[in-house]
């Protein structure tokens, strides 16, 4: 039975008049069931810890919609929770960590970091057992920079961004990272992930001169370092914000998947590079009562990458306002047209 995600990895298929679909945050505040169940676990990270819960908020958007893959629910955070920085998710504030000890982070052994993440990969198999062969099942984590810049300045940094530590610090912590992400998503595929995706989040704040340095080659060591175990697993970069930096990016790194936000000026992207698009599409939109607009923003992504290796996502999350119609009507949108 074919795997239409899967299948645009594959070079050799037919990639006309086939254009899967699934959303970033698919699962989350949008859907009702997803809110009863987040209304009883009151710790973020226990919740994702949380097997039964997460297993069934994971598989909410399959049953709901006739979406084409599922992706585990859980943190881009449990990274730094296993690595031993604890982590806190305040209502209408978001993520506060605590001081990063680098003592205890750079010296975190894998068996320990993989054992407090075992609920996680549990999920993960829960997931895989139930859900159709034809779906597929993404696994997911942040990337070293983003981590980097949460373990850091120990919140989003949207309100504010002070990173005084001296360059050698940061690679120092960074390749911690890269050993870390890579345990976690190699442990993700062993227990039936299909797909991983690596969350740069805050790769836009980078300077350009320093992109390749704290961006780049940190995701590209993760992905060979992947591939040494898994060199079939796709792997799909989401450096949000490089905007024009995207196609350095995709020479540099190598990613099998590119995903991208929807500040993106996708005229200006290498179209025929041997990369798997994916995204674009702004979140937004789906919060609006305007149906034409949702219709015709999807088209145009439709339209640029037909007949192209194109996955169709949103170029960020969705959001927690979003019209549960709206998405009924991106999906059947994009499957039919």
């Amino acid at each position: 039975m074919s795997n239409l995600i899967l299948d645009k990895f594959d070079k050799s298929k037919d990639h006309k008049n086939t254009v899967p679909i699934w959303l970033m945050r698919q699962a989350g505040r949008y859907l009702p069931e997803y809110k009863k169940i987040r209304s009883k676990n009151k710790d973020f990270i226990n919740f994702c810890l949380n097997i039964r819960d997460s297993t069934e908020v994971t598989l909410q958007p399959i049953e709901r919609f006739n979406l084409d893959a599922a992706i585990i629910f859980s943190d881009i955070l449990l990274v730094n929770y296993a690595a031993g920085q604890d982590v806190k998710f305040e209502e209408n504030f978001g993520p506060v960590l605590q001081k990063l000890d680098n003592e205890v982070f750079l010296t975190i052994e894998k068996g320990v970091f993989i054992n407090k993440l075992s609920n996680c990969y549990k999920s993960i198999r829960n997931v895989r057992n139930l859900l159709h062969k034809d779906k597929t099942l993404i696994g997911f984590a942040g990337s070293p920079w983003t981590l980097l810049v949460y373990a850091l300045n120990l919140k989003s940094p949207k309100g504010e961004f002070n990173l005084n530590y001296k360059e050698d610090v940061i690679l120092e912590l960074l390749n911690k990272f890269i050993n870390l992400i890579s345990w976690h998503c190699i442990e993700q595929i062993k227990n039936g992930a299909d797909v991983i995706q690596l969350f740069d989040s805050w790769a836009g704040i980078i300077e350009k001169e320093k992109l390749n340095l704290f961006c780049e080659n940190p995701n590209k060591k993760i992905i060979q370092n992947i591939k040494k175990v898994y060199p079939y697993v796709p792997v799909i970069c989401f450096p949000r914000n490089i905007k024009g930096n995207i196609n350095s990016f995709v020479a540099n790194v190598k990613p099998d998947g590119m995903s991208l936000d929807f500040n993106t000026d996708i005229q200006k992207i290498d179209i025929d590079s041997n990369v798997v698009y994916q995204g674009g599409m702004r979140p937004d939109l789906l919060t609006i009562d305007d149906e034409s607009e949702i219709t015709k923003e999807a088209k145009k992504y439709l339209d640029f990458f037909k007949n192209k290796r194109y996955i169709f996502n949103l170029g960020h999350g969705v959001l927690p306002d979003t019209k549960i119609k709206n998405v009924e009507k991106l999906v059947n949108f994009v499957k039919n047209y």
